[in-house]
């Protein structure tokens, strides 16, 4: 009925914090940033809210995707080729992925371009990213493990050091 100095009602200080939570930044992780879809098939929504349309579909488990805004419970992610949506928190996971773009693309034995080559991976193939120095990360591709240069796949920021 009447306003409560702060302190005067044990743990009334933490109601308040919690209910005063930034709902644009409710994770308090960086954005943008890069996650995976966790799911085989995901909606992407006009809107942060299960009531908005579903605008497309997304079909690609372990896809790298860039969370770009935050309301609550809901992300907007951005793909590759730019186009968004907004999905909910629970479909994506905090592991790093990579989507090869471009052409065929080699990945080697160590971080340099004149080490052995252990495979080939052609545009659209989806790996996992393990680590980043420099202009080298190292990835794992349909069970091939190896080093690709950042500017041969989709999935890290420039100069982004992945541990």
């Amino acid at each position: 009925m009447g306003l409560v100095a702060g302190g005067a009602i044990p743990g009334a200080g933490a109601a308040f914090a919690a209910e005063s939570k930034d709902p644009t930044h409710a994770s308090g992780l960086p954005i943008p940033r890069f996650v995976t879809v966790r799911v085989g098939e995901v909606n992407l929504r006009s809107g942060p809210n299960g009531s908005y349309p579903i605008e497309w579909v997304f079909k690609r488990k372990d896809m790298p995707v860039e969370i770009i805004q935050e309301f609550d419970t809901w992300r907007r992610i951005r793909d590759w080729e730019g186009a968004e949506g907004w999905v909910h928190q629970s479909a994506l996971s905090g592991r790093r992925g990579i989507l090869i773009v471009g052409q065929t693309r080699a990945i080697f034995e160590s971080p340099r371009g004149d080490s052995a080559v252990v495979a080939r991976a052609e545009p659209g193939v989806v790996g996992s990213l393990k680590k980043c120095r420099d202009e080298w990360c190292e990835v794992e591709v349909k069970g091939y493990r190896g080093w690709m240069k950042r500017t041969d796949f989709w999935g890290t920021y420039p100069g982004e050091k992945i541990e």
